[in-house]
């Protein structure tokens, strides 16, 4: 429901604001909230508690004699905040002068004689006419998460990557460009120097001071913590395989928690656009195809813990215990392991040094918006590039793909690379390779080689996105599992047998080496990496798991 914009009244007699408040409540209640003030002070505090909440004021009513701040002062004052709200002052007929001349100095919209009785004549055709303008060219202030920093900040990137990632409204407002930054520090009493940025402003007001993506998370309502002990079924990763195996698992009657570090839909859910999945012949995006998997894992009962991250594990008889990020443990018969895999860091001179702050690992979602009339440059050659560089399209200027190989037909899909040279903006560079990143406090160019001729050349730049292959997200669980030598998680057939198999029933096609710990999708030794075969493995091995809790 979209909250009802506000009329604000302002007068230090409380006996004619309490009446005013009544005939503007019996006439406006239905369509506006009526918020009153005792003075001109306490009204520009409330004026900017909600422009910071991301209310509206469509009109403020205020009397001219005031002690502190007569109501001219006011209203100009609150101009500033609300520019559009239609201004009217309330007056006695000795200040009728000064009130006229507050409408031609002041650009105030009316005067309101006192008394105003009976209001069906002298008030409500007035504010009717004012209303009636306001509502004709009336825009509705954006009601969400406000993230106010630099350009450059890594920690802002961070944030804004989470809110994306997890589908919650947001609104990126950069304090070096622009004027509405700089006044919402203002009003939420804020020091403008680096220390109080980013500044995050919740949807109810509440400020945020350079917050932890998990601090984010909580004043969100995000559920970051476990509502129980002990579970049927734990699943720890939150792509396509995970959110799967929770749907199916939650579905057929099992106790179910979903452990995810970032957002729900893994690295597939950061894609711009999948067009390749079964049933979606226009294609979908990755966040499209998570947030109809949440919704579906959630109707059947499904705990998604987000951002949370599995730190050990161990096994106890028929338990398998893990320690979350936040040090408290949960436990399960049935474990599944889709912890997908992560982006695989590019090795170079200044690559690190500018991480959030011109290089970025994925993230096309979240920084294509600031990359608008910007030369951009991406790294790789495989589909998630290539789906990359069409989106960063619509808002770059030019985007220009390293590849080390001769050609994107090794490792895309032709569907993409017909889009790409079917776009002007996008420039496929072969042979090309990244060999070092400078700047100061950010990214500034790029030295990138040409293999074929030995030949450096320096472009400048302040974006550059990296799309090179993944390595799994395995390292927290030691020796409790079997890894193949690149960290591969391996399951039925697959494992080398150095482990005895305690069980007389033979292993499950997706089982690791330790009973009832199962692993899908992109994590799993020998996986197909594919949206469509994670979905697969997550769905098939729930049966599995029933068929493990059935002799526990």
């Amino acid at each position: 429901m979209v909250d009802k914009p506000v009329i604000l009244t302002v007068d230090d007699d409380p006996a004619v604001l309490q009446s005013i408040s009544r005939d503007l409540r019996k006439q406006y209640g239905d369509r506006f909230r009526i918020v009153r003030a005792d003075s001109g002070s306490s009204a520009l505090k409330t004026t900017e508690q909600l422009k910071l909440r991301g209310d509206t004021i469509a009109l403020f009513l205020a009397d001219q004699r005031m002690p502190g701040m007569s109501g001219v002062e006011f209203l100009e004052q609150a101009n500033d905040i609300f520019p559009t709200a239609k201004r009217a002052l309330l007056t006695a007929y000795a200040d009728t002068d000064a009130a006229i001349s507050a409408i031609n100095d002041a650009r105030l919209d009316y005067y309101l004689l006192k008394p105003w009785d009976p209001p069906e004549e002298k008030l409500y055709p007035v504010l009717d006419d004012l209303i009636h303008d306001w509502q004709a060219n009336f825009k509705p202030e954006f009601k969400g998460v406000k993230v106010i920093s630099d350009r450059w900040s890594s920690l802002s990137h961070d944030l804004r990557d989470f809110l994306s990632r997890n589908q919650i409204p947001y609104r990126w407002l950069d304090i070096e460009s622009n004027a509405e930054a700089q006044k919402l520090i203002d009003y939420a009493d804020s020091d403008k120097s680096s220390d109080c940025l980013p500044l995050v402003i919740t949807s109810d007001g509440t400020k945020l001071i350079s917050p932890s993506v998990t601090n984010l998370a909580q004043q969100l309502g995000l559920q970051t913590e476990a509502a129980k002990p002990f579970y049927d079924l734990v699943i720890v990763g939150g792509g396509p395989a995970g959110l799967a195996a929770a749907v199916y698992g939650a579905s057929e009657g099992l106790r179910t928690v979903l452990i995810e570090k970032e957002a729900p839909g893994g690295q597939a859910g950061t894609s711009s656009r999948i067009e390749n999945y079964l049933g979606f012949p226009v294609g979908l995006s990755g966040d499209d195809l998570a947030r109809r998997a949440v919704t579906q894992a959630k109707r059947f009962g499904v705990e998604i813990l987000t951002p949370q991250a599995g730190t050990q594990l161990r096994i106890e008889d028929d338990y398998r215990i893990i320690t979350l990020s936040d040090g408290k443990e949960i436990s399960c018969h049935a474990l599944i392991l889709a912890l997908g895999v992560s982006w695989r860091r590019l090795n170079m001179p200044g690559i690190e040094k500018y991480t959030g702050s011109g290089v970025y690992y994925g993230a096309a979602k979240t920084e294509a918006p600031a990359c608008k009339g910007e030369e951009i440059y991406v790294i790789g050659g495989a589909n998630s590039a290539g789906q990359a560089a069409m989106y960063f399209s619509k808002y770059a200027k030019k985007v220009n793909m390293l590849v080390r190989g001769e050609s994107l037909v090794k490792s895309m899909s032709q569907y993409l690379i017909d889009q790409i040279d079917g776009t002007d903006n996008i420039e496929v560079m072969p042979f090309h390779s990244v060999k070092e990143a400078q700047g100061n406090a950010r990214l500034e160019e790029i030295l990138v080689e040409d293999s074929q001729t030995g030949e450096v050349k320096s472009f400048p730049t302040s974006y550059l996105f990296i799309f090179i292959g993944a390595t799994p997200s395995t390292e927290w669980l030691g020796d409790a599992v079997q890894r193949d030598e690149r960290g591969f998680l391996c399951t039925g057939p697959d494992i080398d047998g150095e482990r005895p198999w305690p069980l007389e029933r033979d292993r499950f096609l997706l089982e690791t080496d330790v009973p009832g710990i199962f692993a899908v999708g992109d994590v799993r030794h020998g996986s197909v990496k594919r949206v469509a075969s994670g979905v697969g493995e997550g769905s098939i091995c729930v049966q599995f798991v029933h068929r493990h809790l059935a002799n526990v």
